[in-house]
């Protein structure tokens, strides 16, 4: 029988934009040569290190991969799912929103290039339909009220 593990998240970091057709932008990163899913445009995301929360190797990944704090941070209410054949084993990838209000976005060396994109383009960029689903997601919930129970205090320890 397969293993299920939560080893990984997934971060949708936004900017909300009145001017644009849909409200939100998404950014997107793209990987760098010789890094796992080279020159494919991703969210931000990383692995869970031991005896770490998933909500905060969202935060610690956004940071080290954009150089920003959220202005808001929260759970989308679903989650990553996928097999992997290979081990197979089912993962279980917490799946975040975070709205970013600063100015520039500053790279680590795992990507070389970022932008922002509307929730279809950035849809047809990103290569599976889990991850198209929730940036789709992020992008709706974005726009309304997001339920207190999701919000993740900026405080949270």
């Amino acid at each position: 029988m397969p293993e299920a593990t939560v080893r990984v998240v997934d971060v949708y970091p936004y900017r909300l934009t009145p001017d644009r057709e849909s409200g939100v932008e998404l950014l997107l990163l793209r990987r760098a040569e010789g890094r796992s899913y080279a020159r494919t445009w991703r969210m931000v995301g990383g692995s869970i290190e031991p005896g770490e929360a998933a909500w905060k190797t969202a935060r610690r990944e956004l940071l080290e991969e954009t150089g920003c704090e959220p202005h808001r941070f929260w759970t989308l209410p679903s989650v990553n799912t996928f097999y992997e054949w290979q081990s197979d084993r089912i993962n279980l990838t917490p799946a975040f929103g975070a709205e970013l209000t600063h100015p520039s976005i500053d790279l680590n060396a795992e990507h070389d290039l970022y932008r922002w994109f509307s929730p279809t383009a950035a849809c047809r960029r990103l290569e599976w339909p889990e991850q198209q689903r929730l940036a789709r997601l992020t992008a709706e919930m974005a726009l309304g009220p997001i339920p207190d129970a999701l919000l993740i205090p900026p405080d949270a320890h």
